[in-house]
């Protein structure tokens, strides 16, 4: 389910970006990406999701991300390695899944995150899970 069209977007304040990929949503401390349909998940557009949340949050920001696969799109694992090599803003992510391919592709990932990696079957787990995070824990 796209976040927009879930009950629980009603709930959170957010600021939402597009990119020529894909739709981002900015919450208070964490991001929903959503990526289009058949795109390849490259180094020059992890780039680009990077300098908006630098952007966004600011260079010492400590943030949640949820990848909210509703689309089907390939990306290069071996980028999570990179990216952490790299940069240090994302506390744990989680992976939303509604099909087998994308359960498989969280599974992969989770093995190249160095970070807490959650796979789950509902954008209304994933973010309930990453505000329970004790770093991000608050009156909501």
């Amino acid at each position: 389910m796209r976040f927009e069209d879930s009950a629980i977007s009603k709930q959170h304040i957010f600021t939402k970006k597009t990119l020529g990929f894909g739709e981002f949503f900015l919450l208070d401390n964490f991001i929903i990406a959503e990526m289009n349909e058949g795109i390849h998940l490259s180094w020059n557009k992890i780039s680009k999701i990077i300098d908006m949340v630098l952007d966004h949050y600011g260079e010492d920001c400590r943030i949640g991300y949820i990848s909210n696969k509703t689309n089907s799109y390939s990306f290069e694992p071996n980028h999570w390695s990179n990216f952490f090599e790299n940069y240090d803003f994302v506390v744990a992510s989680v992976s939303v899944y509604y099909s087998e391919l994308s359960f498989n592709n969280a599974t992969l990932e989770k093995l190249f995150s160095k970070k807490s990696l959650k796979r789950s079957d509902s954008i209304e787990e994933a973010i309930s899970w990453i505000l329970d995070l004790d770093e991000f824990k608050k009156a909501y």
